[in-house]
């Protein structure tokens, strides 16, 4: 079958030689064939909207036939992240605790997307309550690689960019809080896209850390995700920390050649623990922009090596201020045969969240605790502000970096299950670009000599996106054999 992009999938609905139902129908059969939950298969979506996706593309088709103008996202089949609300449809966070929950409302980007012209596929799993690397900490099983069925997708947005990579899906949308949309992508080798906090909506997001989660998109193309860029960035009144900025037209400047443009390469990615696979592609992406006409410098980052220590007590603690609603009270599950109030929470809490989240609420609670505040939560927001001016620094003297993205190929499923300091390890490039708010990008870039995915960070200013885009289609197309 056809791997579709967005401008192919709405190019031939408008031209009438396929139908957005067509489209839809074609996903799903392909689904229902390989995407199972049990044996080897990818177990990539949670639950699927069939009626609702059937009745957007009839919508779609109905205009197609009348020959009015289509939106941008015309008949394009995409899947949500199950920590996006979906109103009439699970929405669980890969969560016990949220089993059988339906929103009454949608997030807003799933309304942006939808008055766009996109078929929502249906709910994708991930990592509970996105606390993960791996997607194995999903209460509902494990998403496997479509690249090796043995190995882990990343996480947490591990289904998201397995629907991709399987072709389940054009385009999907996933979160990332400390490298949740990256790191899945390069495990993957899809494009996977972090927007500058505040860009893009986080209305309607099941809350992890709220400082630091943001919602973006994953394709094949680069192009692809400058088209979803254009359709979910701007600022949102439900939503106050989106920016009253402007949104760039991330697609006219796209092909723009990269000459001139500064790159820097932060020396702190390159050290000790770098796979040496990975770091020969990584020097082959800084090569050839260098022949593309780029400076290329090596910048500093010196407060990285605190990058890891600090996301995990910040993150933990917003995490624990977060799942403070979840109580078997308003939303979803509720222990039965409890006696009293405080039996029922203790009970409802017990049973409905997995060790990860349960180890994270821990960690969280005890550097929010009186006499501990200061000495953990406050000093790690000061050094927040350290690693923010480093890249700020750096971006003074060049406009984009060039890093690893993962310090190994995607692992086996169940080798560091084990292990919760060295999955969170996995996660070393991906969190300081996330504390400091910019903005981020994966581009496969390669493959390791047993066959998986390379890719490559790139990270741009905040709200600069459309240098990032630029310098990542430069890069995809360096990747392409050329005739």
């Amino acid at each position: 079958m056809e791997a579709w992009t967005i401008d192919a999938v709405r190019g031939a609905v408008a031209a009438g030689s396929t139908t957005a139902t067509s489209v839809a129908e074609e996903h799903y059969t392909r689904i229902a064939k390989t995407d199972g939950p049990h044996g080897k298969d990818i177990h990539s979506f949670l639950a699927l909207t069939r009626e609702r996706a059937l009745a957007q593309a009839a919508r779609i088709d109905a205009m197609a036939a009348k020959g009015e103008p289509l939106p941008p996202l015309a008949g394009v089949p995409i899947g949500i992240k199950d920590v996006l609300a979906t109103q009439g449809a699970p929405s669980t966070a890969g969560s016990l605790i949220l089993k059988g929950y339906t929103p009454p409302y949608d997030a807003t980007v799933v309304k942006k997307l939808e008055a766009a012209g996109a078929v929502i596929l249906g709910k994708l799993n991930c990592d509970e309550f996105a606390m993960g690397s791996s997607n194995e900490n999903s209460a509902y099983g494990p998403v496997r690689n479509p690249r090796a069925l043995d190995r882990v997708p990343g996480g947490s947005s591990g289904g998201s960019a397995a629907a991709v990579a399987a072709n389940f899906a054009v385009a999907t949308l996933g979160t990332d809080t400390g490298g949740s949309i990256r790191q899945p992508a390069a495990f993957c080798g899809v494009v996977g896209l972090l927007p500058t906090y505040g860009r893009v909506s986080r209305y309607g997001l099941i809350a992890f850390a709220s400082s630091l989660d943001r919602v973006g998109p994953f394709t094949r193309t680069v192009r692809d995700t400058a088209t979803m860029l254009q359709v979910l960035a701007g600022e949102d009144p439900l939503d106050a920390t989106s920016a009253d900025i402007p949104v760039a037209d991330y697609l006219t400047d796209l092909d723009k050649p990269v000459t001139g443009l500064r790159v820097g390469v932060p020396e702190e990615y390159f050290g000790e623990g770098l796979d040496p696979e990975i770091r020969t592609a990584i020097e082959t992406v800084i090569a050839g922009l260098e022949k593309d006409g780029c400076t290329v410098t090596k910048v500093s980052l010196p407060h990285t090596r605190h990058a890891i220590p600090t996301y995990y007590v910040i993150a933990t603690a917003e995490a624990s201020s977060n799942l403070s609603r979840f109580d078997g009270v308003r939303f979803g599950l509720r222990a039965p045969e409890s006696n009293t109030l405080s039996s029922m929470f203790r009970k409802t809490r017990d049973e409905g969240f997995g060790a990860e989240v349960k180890r994270r609420i821990l960690l969280g609670t005890y550097a929010l605790s009186a006499g501990y505040y200061d000495a953990y939560y406050a000093k790690a927001q000061q050094v927040r502000t350290l690693l923010t001016r480093d890249f700020l620094n750096a971006f003074q003297s060049c406009d984009i970096l060039v890093a690893p993205m993962t310090p190994t190929p995607p692992f086996k499923i169940g080798e560091k299950s084990d292990d919760p300091v060295a999955m969170y390890l996995a996660d070393i490039y991906s969190v300081a670009a996330s504390l400091a708010g910019i903005c981020g990008i994966s581009v496969p870039c390669g493959e390791t000599k047993s066959g998986l995915p390379i890719g490559v960070q790139l990270m741009g200013r905040h709200f600069d996106e459309a240098t990032l885009l630029r310098v990542a289609q430069a890069v995809e197309k360096a990747q392409k054999p050329t005739a």
